[in-house]
This record gives C-alpha cells, structure tokens and sequence, in this order.
C-alpha cells in the first residue's frame, strides 16, 4: 500500500472511527484501526465487537494494500505532523512507514486478516431517513436513555417503524422522551432497541444535510451515509410499553417562556448537593416561583410569570431532568402539564414530541 493524502483529510476520518476503539482490550487486534486503499478510497474500520464504523475518504493511491496498526498511536503520531501531505507506505511484517515533510515514523502493525469482519446487510429491509431529521430525533431523547446497567434493556433507544412514521422513545424510569417522524408509506413495521454507545456515534456522525440508509437484521442495524457507516448489534429484549406511562393531554397547561425558565433552573441547581438534589417549583395563578433551600448553603428563589388559571402545585423535580429538555426545545414558548405534586410533568409540542419527568420529593 502506498498513498499521499492531506494531514487535515486523514485526522478529521480518524476522529470519526476513533471514539469506540479501546486500548483496553483482551484482543489486541480491536485496539487497531484498519485501513484498506484501493482505486481512489481510503477506507478506516474500527470495531468493539459490539459496534464498528467505516470511515470512507478519497486520496491519491499510487499502490492497493491494507494493514491494521494502532488506533490511538498512529492518531497522535497523525495530529503532531506538520500540516503538509502525508505519505503512507506499508513494508513487509506488516509495519507502516509515515512521511511528511523531514518528518518520518516506522510503526508495527498485523495483518488484515486478524481483523474481526463486518457483517453483510445486501439482502435486508431498509430505510432512507434525512440525517437532520434524525439528528434533532436524537438530540431531544438521548439524554433520557438510562446508564444503569441492571436494566439492559433501558440502555438504548427503541425505534419504531409503524405506519409510515419512526418513532423514537428513551426511558430511565424517572423521564421519558418521545419523538415522531413521518418516513413514508413504503416503511415496514419493525421494533429495534439501538444501544446508548451506538446513539451517540450516530448522533455525532450525523450531518446537518444528505440522508442516511437504516439497514436492520435479526439482531443488528447499520446506518450508511456518503462517507460513514455505522454497524451495531442490537439490545434483545421487550421495551416497556410507553404508551401507558404518557397521561392524556391536561387542558390546565403553565405556559412560560423557555429561556427564563432554563436560567432559573439552573440557578437554583447551584444549591443542589449530592444529598438534597431536588429544586422545588410552587405553581400559583399566573406565576411559578422556583427555589432551593439547603441548611448547610443556603438559598435561591426566583419568580417568573406565566399563563395559568388552575389550582396552585407544589412540586419538586431532579433539575438536570428538566435543563436537558429545556436545552433542546426548539420554542421560545413552552406548555407545561402538572396536575398534582406527586404526578409528572409533561412537555408536548403538537402530535410530534413528548417529554415526561417524574417528581421527585421535596425535603
């Protein structure tokens, strides 16, 4: 193998590989990266086992080949070369030679063919999703997905595929996202659960434009744009039925502007402590005064004005719940729904969003 290719090209298609690779490893093949070249391409592969992703670029390639080498060590040798072109040759018992410049570096590699393979998708049913849809899909429900390792199941996001539309819900037990997207007519019904580590390397390899193809089999799903891929296995298991955990729509809604709230909040979190984590939030005619009260602090009130005519609430709710919705709404008017200080509030925005939040108890 033999290539020349610009310094800039080859760290930004490393970066995209590298996040799952793990010096860690009982297999000291998964702690290199692949790379092949043939024609006009330059392909990196990285995998876990679990999840792995290709990286494809375009450079001048005077010979094909293909050789693993170290992922973390040939990403910092990459970064710390001048900004000039690279020439990458690979020599017998599988070693790299790196040239740039006066610069240059042996490295020690192993053969492709140590290298785990990728499964083949050619024959299962797919998807075509635009990759900004899907993006701001993941942005609003991935913060919901739990981190507890006891619930398995928790740990990702189910995607629904029905009735033309992919719904995407993420649950810890104590907050719920929802959100809607319509696909088309030609979608087949299918219920997946993508793990949170595969979640969030898609939601980092997503785009702002183009569109990215959903491929799922029994027990795994690739998503393939112009230049990345991602494969993962998928979660087994039933996901609990979230339907029956959203409450019907409360015609007493608080209506508030979303900015001053999330400012609020967050103010009032500075008091929060390991021990005392909840804020509380009295809902009264008209306003909504949020506050935090700590002995061995101190603390915070502040009053914001709002469109509500019910019955006055007081609540309490884990703060960082609420910032990270609130963060990622895109409204400057938001509608609440409490209806009681030991029921959860409920955020919708029209048919295509849900956010559900547990209360939590006041000290």
């Amino acid at each position: 193998m033999k290539l020349k290719i610009l310094k800039s090209e080859l760290v930004k298609n490393i970066q995209n590989v590298q996040n799952i690779i793990s010096s860690r490893t009982n297999l000291p093949i998964l702690a290199n990266v692949l790379i092949e070249a043939d024609l006009d391409e330059v392909k990196l592969t990285s995998t876990d086992l679990d999840i792995g992703i290709i990286s494809i670029f375009k450079s001048e390639i005077e010979e094909p080949g293909a050789i693993t080498v170290p992922a973390k060590r040939f990403s910092d040798i990459i970064k710390e070369l001048p900004d000039e072109d690279i020439l990458i040759t690979t020599m017998k018992n599988n070693s790299m030679s790196i040239k740039c410049g006066k610069c240059f570096f042996k490295i020690l590699g192993l053969p492709k063919e140590d290298f785990p393979k990728l499964p083949d998708f050619r024959k299962d049913p797919h998807v075509v999703i635009d990759q900004a849809g899907l993006k701001k899909m993941l942005s609003m429900t991935c913060f919901a997905m739990s981190r507890d390792e006891t619930r398995y199941v928790l740990n990702g996001a189910l995607f629904l595929f029905k009735a033309g539309h992919l719904i995407i819900v993420t649950t810890d037990g104590k907050r719920l996202g929802l959100i809607k997207k319509e696909t088309g007519k030609d979608t087949p019904d299918k219920a997946i659960i993508i793990p949170s580590k595969t979640i969030y390397e898609l939601n980092r390899a997503l785009g702002e434009g183009g569109q990215i193809k959903l491929t799922f089999s029994e027990n795994q799903v690739r998503f393939e744009s112009e230049n990345i891929t991602i494969i993962s296995r998928l979660i087994e298991g039933a996901f609990p039925d979230y339907e029956q955990v959203i409450p019907q729509e409360s015609k007493e809604k608080i209506v508030v502007q979303r900015e001053p709230l999330l400012l609020g909040i967050k103010r009032a979190a500075l008091l929060t402590t390991q021990d005392s984590q909840s804020i509380k939030i009295d809902v009264l005619k008209n306003r909504l005064v949020i506050s935090k009260s700590n002995p061995n602090i101190g603390e915070a009130k502040e009053e914001l004005e709002t469109s509500y005519g019910g019955h006055d609430i007081a609540i309490g709710f884990n703060p960082s719940y609420l910032i990270d919705v609130l963060k990622v709404v895109p409204k400057d008017e938001i509608a609440i729904e409490i209806s009681g200080p030991d029921k959860p509030a409920v955020i919708r925005i029209d048919d295509w969003y849900v956010y559900l939040v547990l209360p939590m108890q006041l000290a």
